[in-house]
């Protein structure tokens, strides 16, 4: 073979592997929009509901504070836990996540497969049967803030009609069960466990995320609430109770920093059960999804102290727990409710009498928020008037008065 014969075939193989190549890049990126295409598909059949709370409590500075949230109330014994229900007691995190559902609405029988991610944060109960993987920067008592963990129902059947669920009678009046009190699509999840009925998938978590609004008690005594976030807050409810008397104050939209004066003792707790159930349907819930939400925390949302109630821009909720469902509903809502613990200027008197008086029944009132709340007053009365007043909120930000 001579050298013009050689260069020619070099030439044509160089041609042919380049075609080649070329084609197999194309092949890649069809096969690649065909995969997408398909997870993207939209059943337009198919509307997905949630709800769910953030739940949290505000320190000395507005802030979230890290604290042992425990496992709040109780859940029937066919609920499914990470590890075992004792080490959430030594388990730490800035919030914790409690009831979300997920409700599906189908006029036909399908199968979908869910998957719900969550930032800087653990799941720890669930239900029906799901895979769930653990959040890898968790070393065993407090969450690192980094990473996520994952949890997945892969073949969900939504079978519309009648469903009888499971029912434990020993706990007859479980919060848990308010939840079913809607017309959502039944489901059934097969899992080791056999077949598994419900009327919602429901998970619980705890995070060491941070929370989109920040209230610290200014030097006049008043609430300073701060959004951290653009997205505007659709609502928040000032509310307190002492004893039987209730009071709260509604503002909205929350979109800048704004006073809240503490709400007189003369509402009804009937009264602000009306107003947030009107408030989480015009926020895109079903009027029976709402009562069932409200019903199931009728008997904790409305303790003896102080809290700060908000709706959870959408935005935020899916940067927080990133939800996917194949195929795609098309309708996804989901509404969240913040709840941040507030210690108030009466919080504190209450609780300080109490602890010197040994006053057990008046600190059962605070259950699970008392140690955060004696933190708050512990690091509240160490600061000096200077300190306190530096690390004023208000800085450098414009404020709204809201009576």
């Amino acid at each position: 073979m001579n050298t013009s014969q050689h260069n020619h075939l070099l030439h044509f193989s160089f041609r042919f592997v380049l075609r080649f190549v070329t084609l197999v890049i194309i092949l890649s990126g069809l096969l690649a929009q065909c995969g997408n295409a398909q997870s993207r598909i939209v059943d337009p059949a198919l509307t997905v509901h949630e709800w769910g709370t953030f739940t949290s409590v505000a320190g000395v500075d507005g802030l979230a504070v890290e604290w042992s949230p425990l496992s709040g109330p109780n859940l029937p014994g066919f609920v499914e836990h990470f590890r075992t229900e004792g080490f959430k007691v030594s388990l730490r995190g800035t919030v914790r996540m409690e009831t979300p559902v997920l409700y599906f609405y189908s006029p036909r029988s399908m199968t979908v497969s869910v998957q719900v991610a969550f930032a800087n944060g653990l799941f720890t109960e669930w239900y029906p049967h799901a895979r769930v993987t653990p959040n890898t920067a968790w070393t065993g008592g407090t969450l690192s803030g980094t990473g996520n963990a994952t949890l997945a129902w892969k073949s969900v059947s939504l079978e519309p009609g009648p469903a009888t669920f499971l029912r434990e009678t020993s706990d007859s009046d479980n919060h848990y069960y308010a939840a079913r009190a809607t017309s959502a699509t039944p489901l059934r999840v097969n899992s080791s466990k056999g077949d598994q009925h419900e009327k919602f998938l429901f998970y619980r978590g705890v995070s060491a995320m941070r929370v989109p609004v920040a209230a610290q008690i200014d030097p006049q005594g008043r609430l300073l609430v701060k959004p951290l976030i653009k997205a505007e807050i659709p609502a928040a409810i000032l509310f307190e109770r002492r004893g039987d008397k209730v009071g709260y104050r509604l503002s909205r939209p929350l979109q800048e920093t704004t006073l809240l004066d503490f709400p007189e003792l003369t509402s009804s707790v009937e009264s602000l059960y009306a107003d947030l159930e009107s408030i989480l349907v015009e926020n895109g819930l079903y009027p029976d999804e709402a009562h069932a939400m409200l019903e199931t925390w009728r008997s904790t949302w409305f303790e003896e102290g102080s809290r700060l109630f908000y709706i959870v821009p959408p935005s935020f909720v899916d940067s927080i727990l990133p939800l996917t469902i194949a195929p795609s509903p098309a309708q996804t809502v989901r509404v969240f409710v913040g709840r941040l613990e507030i210690v108030s200027p009466a919080t504190q008197k209450a609780v300080q009498a109490a602890l010197a008086s040994n006053d057990q029944v008046t600190l059962a009132k605070y259950s699970r928020f008392l140690e955060p709340i004696q933190a708050v007053i512990k690091t509240r009365n160490s600061a000096s008037p200077q300190t306190t007043r530096s690390g004023d909120a208000t800085s450098g930000v414009g404020v709204a008065k809201t009576h």
